[in-house]
């Protein structure tokens, strides 16, 4: 088992892109409205168990349904691509419905631990070593805990335009993972 700090620091940057936890805080503080009470420790337990899980088994769930890595890997770098774009140019094309069990459905899957998070997870596993992965999923699950816990102390710190330049900018660096994504699978 060996840990490389370059690879630790990558994945983290890359999953904290498209879990995006802090362009969510809108969502995340609307669904808190709804729902009336978030149970954070709960949405980062079941999201940080999906992530995991997906990273051992997704492999085996594609090939059961005759699916390869790569092609995974191109259709995620694709949806990424539109998250992004959502991000960039504030459009909606990817719509949720917010059932009373929130902090399940839709917070911990899919809006954190959804189909793009689990293609970069795919994604990364064919360029990292599986153990520096993990560790950059508990770093950014700790961080997201942190969100969750703390989503009014910081709406009220960015403010709305805050945290409008904060998902526009995020969704600028999603968009090179995206290509980056794309461009290594496909050969281009």
């Amino acid at each position: 088992m060996k840990f490389n700090l370059s690879q630790i620091l990558s994945t983290s940057m890359v999953l904290f892109a498209i879990i995006d936890i802090l362009g969510a805080i809108p969502v995340v503080i609307q669904l808190r409205r709804k729902a009336g009470h978030i149970e954070s420790e709960k949405a980062t337990i079941v999201a940080t168990s999906l992530m995991i899980i997906f990273l051992f088994a997704g492999e085996t769930m594609l090939k059961i349904i005759g699916l390869d890595v790569q092609s995974f890997a191109i259709a995620g770098s694709l949806v990424i691509f539109c998250i992004a774009m959502e991000m960039v140019l504030g459009l909606t094309l990817f719509h949720e419905d917010a059932p009373e069990t929130v902090s399940i459905v839709p917070l911990a899957f899919p809006l954190i631990a959804g189909a793009g998070t689990m293609t970069t997870l795919l994604s990364l596993k064919t360029q990292y070593d599986t153990q520096n992965i993990i560790i950059g999923i508990l770093i950014n699950m700790t961080f997201v805990y942190f969100v969750l816990k703390n989503t009014e102390r910081l709406e009220k710190l960015f403010g709305k335009s805050g945290l409008n330049v904060l998902r526009k900018a995020f969704g600028v660096i999603l968009l090179a993972i995206a290509i980056k994504l794309f461009r290594s699978n496909t050969g281009l």
